[in-house]
This record gives structure tokens, C-alpha cells and sequence, in this order.
């Protein structure tokens, strides 16, 4: 039987880039979902504060040169990629001159946010999509792990909902706790749409604070995970009013719960047809 094959998409882990929780789940996660015969994919952003030397970052050539298009704007993509030894993962790193050479992580050094954060976060979601299909690997399952992840689901409930690399793709996303307290640039949800999608695919994302980016993509996921205790209000409402599976926070801590989570999405269209 073929391995199911699953697709993490995360802005941290660990060792390369460790800001919060996340980066020890997402690199936990994968290694446990391998150890038991799944198929993995990592990709993250290169961002400037991740050392090349230290980790053995190299670039594919075979991957990198295509461009993402940000507002009629052409952004050159860059793969570099590097190995967990211990694990015997790839990691492959989303790099871009303009959008993640720089010191800093989400904050200037006065912590002012990014004005171009929203930019930052369509070029990740578009260039991890790209970069697995040029990969020719076919996820089973797309995990994504926090909000500059979460425009993956809605793209690929839309725009790539019948391309051949994810049209039997699921999708679970994680909330964490509010990675900022700004909003986004208010064109956000106007720059982020893409060929085949319409403003109303991306209205939930229109406030472009926390919540609004984690409900637009929960609303366009196949599961949910709570990756931390404290999940705003309005999330939960929501999540509870959707009526999709759910992992709640007390059972994250035993990986066996994601493991059963993914094989549940994954084989749900096998159940169905039975």
C-alpha cells in the first residue's frame, strides 16, 4: 500500500528558527508522523535571520527561478534546502531578496510590524504551492501551522482544486495564539486572490487582524487542530459552528491523535464511496 504522504507548511521549526511553540511541534510532528511510515514534506520561509553556514542551506537549481506574481508585481523565487540528519528530513526554504533578507522575523528592531507582512505571507502561500508541484509530489495531506499558512487552504480550494498535484489534497490547519495585534495592510484580501477566485473567495479575510486570517482558513480546511490552550473567542465560535473535525489542544500532546486525524481525512472519500 502507498504511504500517505504529508505536506507541512510552517513560518518556524526547529533548529533553523525557533520564535514560539510552533517551531518544537513542527519539528516533533514530522519525525513522529515518519517514524510511523508517512511520507513527509517541510517548507518554510528563508528568512534572514536563519544561517545558511550553521544549517548547510544550498540552493536546487531545478526549483528555484520561477517568479510569484504580488500585485502584477514579479517576485523571483528561490529553493534552498537542508537535512535533519537525525531525522532524515528535507526542509525545503522559500527565499526571496525584497521580501525575507532582512534581521528581523515579523518586527523591525523598534518591533514596528512590517508594512509589507501581507505581501510577505501571499508570496509564501503562493511560492509553497508552486514549489510542491514542481516537486511532482502529490500531497495526501496539508498541514498548516499558523497564520502566514493561511491562505494555503483557500488557494488550494480553489485556484488549484483540480490541478493534478493537490486535487485530492486535505486540509488541516493549526490555530495558535495571536501572532500579532496590527492588522495587515487593508488591501490584503484584494492582492491575495488568484486566477479562478473571486473577492468573495477571500471576504473572511477582508479585517486582516489574527482572527481573520485564522477564520478564512479554517473555513476552507478540512480539520482543525488548537495548538495552544488559549484560542480567541471568535475562532472558537466558529470552529464550533463549522462542524469539522476537530483535535483539541489536551490531545496534541499524543502524537497517535494527529496520526489518526490525517488517515480520518485522508480515507474519508474511501469511506464515503464503501
Amino acid at each position: 500500500m502507498a504511504k500517505t504522504k504529508l505536506l507541512f507548511i510552517t513560518h518556524e521549526m526547529s533548529p533553523f528558527l525557533e520564535l514560539t511553540k510552533i517551531s518544537e511541534i513542527t519539528r516533533q510532528l514530522p519525525q513522529a508522523m515518519q517514524d510511523k511510515g508517512f511520507e513527509i514534506r517541510i517548507l518554510m520561509p528563508r528568512f534572514g535571520n536563519i544561517n545558511e553556514r550553521r544549517n548547510r542551506l544550498h540552493e536546487v537549481i531545478r526549483l528555484s527561478g520561477m517568479n510569484i506574481i504580488i500585485d502584477e508585481n514579479d517576485n523571483p523565487l528561490i529553493i534552498k534546502v537542508a537535512s535533519i540528519p537525525a531525522a532524515r528530513m528535507q526542509v525545503y526554504f522559500l527565499d526571496n531578496e525584497e521580501y525575507f533578507q532582512r534581521k528581523h522575523v515579523f518586527r523591525d528592531n523598534s518591533n514596528k510590524f512590517f508594512e509589507d507582512n501581507d505581501e510577505r505571507t501571499i508570496f509564501f502561500c503562493k511560492g509553497a504551492l508552486e514549489t510542491v508541484k514542481k516537486l511532482g509530489w502529490s500531497p495526501d495531506v496539508v498541514h498548516c501551522h499558523g497564520w502566514m499558512t493561511s491562505l494555503v487552504p483557500v488557494y488550494l480550494k480553489t485556484t488549484y482544486k483540480d490541478d493534478p498535484t493537490f486535487k485530492s489534497a486535505k486540509v488541516v490547519y493549526s490555530v495558535y495564539e495571536d501572532g500579532f495585534t496590527e492588522k495587515l495592510n487593508p488591501e490584503f484580501a484584494r492582492k491575495a486572490i488568484m486566477n479562478g477566485m473571486v473577492a468573495d473567495h477571500t471576504e473572511a479575510f477582508k479585517n486582516a487582524d489574527c482572527d481573520a486570517l485564522n477564520i478564512g482558513a479554517i473555513s476552507y480546511s478540512d480539520a482543525v487542530v488548537y495548538g495552544c490552550a488559549e484560542v480567541s473567542e471568535g475562532v472558537l465560535k466558529f470552529v464550533k459552528n463549522s462542524n469539522k473535525p476537530v483535535l483539541g489542544y489536551e490531545n496534541t500532546s499524543d502524537f497517535e491523535n494527529y496520526y489518526n486525524l490525517y488517515e480520518e481525512i485522508a480515507n474519508e472519500e474511501l469511506v464515503s464511496l464503501a
